[in-house]
């Protein structure tokens, strides 16, 4: 493959020209995020069937050129646990790259485990090592050597080549078909553009919350969510998650109280103390028919944790007769979501519910049962 390294408009234009007409590209990028809310690209990688690219954003003053062919929709993009890339390009442009082929996703179909690294993958598909020597790497500093482009470019060098081979598997074994509600999920809008007002909602600790206090908790997270996209700083620098959930048990209702909330340093007092005390006043005021309420938490009885068990033992079998993880498949707390009567998960639609969700139902409903035969479970229709 030619190996480029493009930190200037003309090579740019000149990369473009090379990619465009490609029906797909290998995808991956390089990022730091410690010191800001949006991740800061120092680096994206590309490749076709015929090159590969590493693209330095730093240097250039427009990725346009590029980003046209990448959000171009006849164009496959191919990446490993793409996620976070995706969050990357979603926020240059405000909307996603589709369509997209998830190489870390159809390893889960595949019976190569449940959220394997590219690495690994790489040496279980194509017998190829990569090296490891460059994962620190400060992908913000300039120049790069050598090395660190090289273990930038294998990111994507590989890809195709999975790619074919995952696609050729997937359909010897009948399931390629199968990834399209995940890749439907992962490329799903909404887990990109985030409205701050749910910010609240992902917040840990906040089941200790309870009537106006969960109410103050979510006026102050989307304060503070508002407030870390406007200066792009990190959440926990302006408010820890734990500062929040103090701030909404205690109600400090002057500098004074706010003073004896732990967490709180002065310049964090100096500067966002008077606007915190203005949120908890302005939501205390509020009626209670606006406070926002968790629901009840569902916590599995004695009997219902024992059904959960004999759950999991057609989840375990599901995935070793279809050589999938079985965590692939559900989790316990997928099996509790069950028990506890939603009837909207993941395990009841697409593959996960042909492979074991509609087993799951069945045997909930008493339609089939659990059968040891010489030290082997087998799962067969209940007999009337």
């Amino acid at each position: 493959m030619k190996e480029f390294y493009v930190d200037t408009p003309e090579q740019l234009d000149d990369l473009c020209e090379r990619l465009r007409g490609a029906a797909s590209l290998a995808l991956d990028t390089e990022f730091l995020r410690e010191r800001t809310f949006y991740a800061q690209l120092c680096l994206l990688q590309i490749a076709s069937e015929e090159l590969v690219a590493c693209v330095d954003p730093l240097a250039l003053p427009t990725l346009d050129p590029l980003l046209e062919i990448i959000f171009d929709e006849r164009v496959l993009k191919i990446m490993h646990a793409g996620r976070q890339d995706l969050e990357i390009l979603f926020d240059l442009r405000g909307k996603l790259s589709r369509p997209v082929f998830d190489t870390q996703i159809a390893a889960t179909l595949l019976g190569l485990g449940d959220q394997v690294s590219y690495q690994t993958l790489v040496r279980d598909v194509l017998g190829v090592e990569l090296e490891k020597t460059h994962t620190r790497t400060n992908w913000q500093q300039r120049p790069l050597d050598s090395g660190q482009v090289r273990y930038a470019q294998d990111d994507v060098r590989y890809l195709h080549e999975v790619w074919h081979r995952q696609t050729r598997q997937l359909e010897d074994k009948g399931r390629l078909g199968w990834l399209d509600d995940d890749f439907a999920a992962l490329t799903d809008i909404a887990n990109y553009d985030k409205v701050a007002e749910d910010a609240w909602l992902r917040i840990r600790g906040i089941r200790v919350l309870k009537g106006v206090q969960l109410a103050v908790v979510r006026e102050l997270a989307a304060w503070r969510e508002h407030r870390a996209r406007e200066y792009d700083r990190p959440r926990k620098w302006i408010l820890g998650d734990d500062v929040l959930i103090d701030l909404s048990r205690h109600l400090p209702a002057d500098m004074d109280a706010l003073h004896r909330v732990r967490g709180l340093d002065p310049r964090t007092l100096r500067s966002v103390g008077p606007d915190i005390i203005n949120v908890i006043q302005l939501v205390q005021k509020l009626p209670e028919s606006e406070w926002p309420s968790l629901g009840l938490r569902f916590t599995p009885t004695p009997s219902e944790e024992a059904l959960i068990d004999a759950m999991m033992a057609i989840v375990r079998h599901a995935g070793i007769s279809n050589g999938i993880s079985p965590a692939a498949l559900a989790s316990r707390r997928d099996l509790e979501q069950m028990i506890a009567g939603k009837d909207d998960h993941a395990i009841l639609h697409g593959w996960r519910g042909r492979l074991v969700g509609q087993h799951l139902q069945a045997f909930l409903q008493g339609q089939i049962e659990l059968h040891m035969d010489q030290g082997v479970l087998h799962i067969k229709p209940r007999e009337a």
